[in-house]
């Protein structure tokens, strides 16, 4: 049986026991944009994943994987979870060990949001920060080279791999998508999603298919990910493209993809900000960059773009004017000109 809507897909607790904060992974609202384009007649909607405990998306994958694998055996009180993550599926799996009281070590990189550092930390995960040997390795490669030494090391290793397990997917199709889906009687003209590791694509696309919705599906991407056959570059947003393509992009193909660079990224959260009062992060800009690039094509369209975490964690990057001319190389007064007005009046 298919769950309700906002109730969460992961396996259930043992015993009859509540799960706490993890009960409250899912439901996340979804808000209407009014404000956003300059096309009046696009019905915009955010589904803010923010909202989640852990505060992303990537709560969702993270509860999954692991109540799965508790579920089945492959993870036990003495486990150590180890895991690569930009962030955000390190945050939620963070927490979620912390919840059981397993050891949890979780590998990121030099380009990794020092807010989403200090969150991993707090939750009691163990940070190992690797730096590329040289300026042609990705660093998401990098990342993966050292989780296999430490697999390798450790005898009670259990690496959920959300590149490649089923459950990453599975999430979303059952909670992400379904919601959204519930919440607009499945009338979604076109779904806006970022790809990374590619888990909330596959998982809309599931429930899209398997619904018979109509839906146009547009797959977000970062200039310089391999993803969808692109050409390896610099990305510096978190969460947006990837330097090797994951197990679950195999056969993937979304009805259209948008590439998009780390600036226009910065210009959709800072216009969303502007117009909507809503703090979004870097992947959420640039996939509400590549909605505002498409706008005159989706007139009368009921339009959803999922935004995957907050903007509180980019207040030092994405937010502050001297990092993005230091290393985007864009003055204050060019950004103010690309991000719009965007003055609403709604007295």
């Amino acid at each position: 049986m298919e769950p309700a809507p906002g109730v969460t897909v992961a396996t259930p607790p043992v015993h009859g026991t509540t799960r706490g904060v993890l009960d409250t992974i899912g439901a996340t609202p979804l808000v209407p944009l009014t404000g956003y384009l300059e096309v009046p007649d696009v019905a915009l909607h955010l589904k803010l994943e923010t909202a989640n405990p852990g505060g992303s998306a990537k709560d969702r994958p993270a509860l999954l994987m692991l109540e799965e694998a508790r579920a089945d055996g492959r993870l036990h009180a003495g486990s150590v979870v180890v895991e690569s993550s930009s962030g955000n599926t390190g945050i939620g799996l963070a927490q979620v060990c912390r919840y059981y009281g397993l050891r949890c070590i979780l590998v990121v990189d030099v380009r990794t949001q020092a807010a989403n550092l200090a969150a991993m930390r707090a939750l009691g995960a163990d940070v190992e920060v690797v730096v590329p040997c040289g300026p042609d390795v990705d660093p998401l490669v990098a990342r993966l080279e050292r989780v296999a030494e430490l697999v390798a090391l450790l005898p009670e290793a259990f690496w959920p791999n959300q590149y490649a397990n089923p459950a990453n997917a599975r999430a979303h199709e059952l909670g992400t998508m379904a919601e959204i889906d519930a919440a607009l009687d499945g009338q979604v003209d076109v779904l806006f999603v970022a790809v990374s590791s590619t888990g909330t694509l596959g998982g809309c696309l599931d429930r899209i298919a398997a619904r018979g919705l109509r839906t146009e599906v547009v797959a977000v991407d970062a200039i310089g990910s391999v993803l969808f056959g692109g050409v390896p570059g610099p990305r510096l947003i978190p969460g947006l493209g990837a330097g090797r393509e994951p197990a679950l992009a195999s056969g993937r193909r979304a009805d259209r993809v948008i590439r998009v660079s780390d600036l226009d990224a910065v210009v959709g959260c800072r216009r969303v900000a502007r117009t909507d009062a809503l703090l979004v992060g870097g992947s959420a800009g640039g996939v509400l960059h590549a909605v505002r690039q498409r706008q005159h094509e989706l007139a009368g369209a009921t339009v959803v773009a999922v935004a995957a975490d907050s903007g509180y964690r980019y207040l030092d990057t994405v937010f502050d004017d001297a990092w993005v001319q230091r290393t985007l190389g864009c003055s204050p007064t060019r950004l103010s000109a690309l991000v719009g007005d965007g003055t609403v009046s709604r007295w």
